[in-house]
């Protein structure tokens, strides 16, 4: 049946055709839908690990074990997992095993732009890039071959545009797979030094092999245009480089862009008069063909950052197009009617539970060491009360070495703020090394009882599972103290005077301190708001206080504060900022 299926949606169903049973993740934008729904067929179990790390080495289990399996995570993920990836690259596979990566080229939702390909060569494994969502769901079939008839890990790679858009894909019926047996074999899966010196020759055969194999299995694929102007790309960029010049070119278009196809490539070359490479991000498929002697344009026409566009390629490819190209794409391209419009940057959702907590800081003038997730808004104005961003659970453990650093000096005026589920996925070792090391540091755990900024996902800390079924549950309050923390306390952020007075008072002891700043997401289904409140404009004395919080349902109107009830869920931190009593 053929259908319109977002990318995402499509590779999930390409995992389930594909006779995928077991799948573990940890949700990362772009990547989130793979398992979200994937879980949606019941024939494959799925779940929401603590980190990248921890998704991998779960899905490998499981193909080792003898299931077909798979993990989802984004491209900074990635990093996380990279720990096993290579390694697994050496032990090979039993079932198939398949590592989702989703990039994030403009950066809409990461901290990096960092490209994956470098993590499929530096580790020696195949990465395959499909293009739309058909290609997302045959992909998905494709890899689980690839990882059997190859013995290998196989990342599977999209992007944001790919995997947040959608195109007809035609699906069809589940394979059903059989349990492939484990056999024992210890020189092959047991990765001491004696063993992995044998199984490296194996992986540079295999890369040979997968090579081979790509040059005629048609996940790579020639189509000739015309001779005047060979393109050679993938993924996104290859429907970019369709629309601008459709057939009148020739296209290489790689589904597996490592190995790349030396001999196809140089065929190709051989075909047409000039040679463009339209590849978002690094030049790795420029670079390669450079070594393999072809001549080719790539970041001399096109940028190395950000996302690619028709419009860019129009523009930036102009010096090298024949006249006939030129007259045939060079339209009049519109100023977009947006221009003009002020910024409207991202801030905290009206009613975050975030919100208060960060004000009390921003009150107090102390450093804060932030982290990823909705919080990292703490550091928008007008709050402006976060310094530092750096990783998943980098705050604890930099406020751990800035205090080593500086002791007494920045001890008293430094904090760290977290997450509770990115304190599960890699603030515990920060928070052990605090209490190890002791180092007299206040820490923060901005306790929403969900894992929001992804879309409201479960994490261990919230007794429920991927399908919202009652899970195992970590008390953070024990989970601490079994650490060694001693002063913990829990605040309400709609209070800002309690949290004012607990990190003030938190500051100043003499050893390690928790608070667990804890009230659930204003926009879980389970939250109930209260009736939203309103300004009286007689007691408004236009002080603009209540704009301090950058509550996105307060603004000035005519010289007084309103509140949009539309928005407005009735938490009451405004009416703290308010000394007139207008807001009720």
């Amino acid at each position: 049946m053929k259908q319109l299926m977002l990318g995402n949606a499509a590779a999930a169903r390409g995992l389930f055709e594909g006779g995928c049973s077991v799948i573990s993740s940890y949700p990362g934008t772009p990547s989130t839908e793979m398992t979200e729904e994937a879980a949606k067929y019941r024939e494959i179990y799925c779940e929401w690990a603590p980190n990248e790390k921890v998704a991998f080495e779960t899905a490998f289990g499981a193909s080792l074990a003898g299931k077909r399996s798979f993990c989802a995570m984004k491209h900074v993920g990635l990093n996380v997992a990279a720990d096993p990836l290579y390694t697994a690259a050496y032990t090979g596979v039993n079932a198939g095993f398949v590592v989702g990566v989703a990039d994030d080229p403009g950066m809409h939702s990461s901290q990096n732009e960092q490209d994956s390909r470098h993590h499929a060569i530096a580790s020696k494994v195949p990465i395959i890039e499909p293009s739309d969502s058909q290609e997302a769901l045959e992909f998905a079939k494709w890899a689980f071959e690839i990882s059997e008839k190859f013995d290998t890990p196989v990342l599977y790679k999209m992007v944001t545009r790919i995997a947040h858009s959608q195109s007809i894909a035609e699906t069809s019926d589940r394979i059903e797979i059989p349990v492939k047996p484990y056999e024992k074999n210890i020189q092959k899966y047991v990765m001491a030094p004696a063993n992995a010196i044998r199984r490296h020759p194996e992986v540079e055969k295999r890369l040979k092999a997968l090579e081979e194999w790509s040059q005629t299995s048609g996940i790579n694929r020639i189509e000739m245009g015309g001779a005047d102007l060979g393109i050679i790309t993938s993924s996104t960029s290859y429907q970019y480089a369709k629309e601008v010049f459709g057939n009148d070119v020739s296209i290489l278009k790689l589904g597996m862009t490592n190995p790349l196809p030396a001999n196809m490539i140089k065929n190709f070359c051989s075909k047409v008069k000039t040679v463009v490479v339209i590849e978002e991000l690094d030049p790795i498929i420029e670079n390669f063909c450079k070594a393999n002697g072809c001549s080719v344009h790539g970041k001399d026409l096109l940028p190395v950052c950000g996302e690619y566009s028709q419009n860019l390629l129009r523009k930036s490819l102009l010096p090298v197009l024949p006249d006939s190209l030129k007259n045939k794409i060079s339209i009049n391209i519109p100023e977009s009617p947006l221009k003009d419009l002020p910024n409207r940057p991202p801030i905290m959702c009206a009613g975050c539970p975030h919100r208060g907590m960060f004000y009390a800081l921003s009150k107090l003038k102390v450093t804060v060491l932030g982290d990823i997730g909705c919080y990292t808004l703490g550091s928008v104005a007008p709050l402006s009360a976060m310094d530092m961003t750096l990783c998943m659970g980098a705050s604890f453990s930099s406020l751990h070495g800035w205090n080593k650093a500086l002791g007494a000096e920045g001890e008293k005026k430094t904090v760290a703020v977290i997450g509770d589920s990115t304190f599960m996925h890699s603030g515990m070792t920060g928070l052990a090394t605090i209490a190890y090391n002791q180092s007299n540091s206040t820490v923060i755990v901005l306790d929403n009882s969900i894992t929001g900024m992804t879309g409201h996902q479960q994490n261990p800390t919230t007794g429920k599972n991927l399908y919202g079924d009652p899970a195992g549950r970590v008390n953070l309050e024990a989970l601490a103290r079994a650490m060694g923390i001693k002063h913990i306390r829990v605040v309400d952020p709609y209070n800002i005077d309690e949290c004012y007075k607990a990190v003030k008072e938190e500051l100043e002891v003499e050893e390690p301190s928790l608070i667990i700043s804890r009230r659930p997401c204003a926009l879980l289904k389970e939250v109930k708001p209260k009736p939203a409140l309103f300004v009286n404009s007689d007691k408004c004395r236009s002080c603009k206080m209540c704009m301090k919080i950058g509550c996105p349902a307060i603004a000035m109107k005519n010289g007084k504060a309103q509140i949009d009830t539309t928005l407005c869920v009735g938490c009451g931190v405004c009416t703290q900022m308010c000394n007139f009593d207008a807001i009720n």
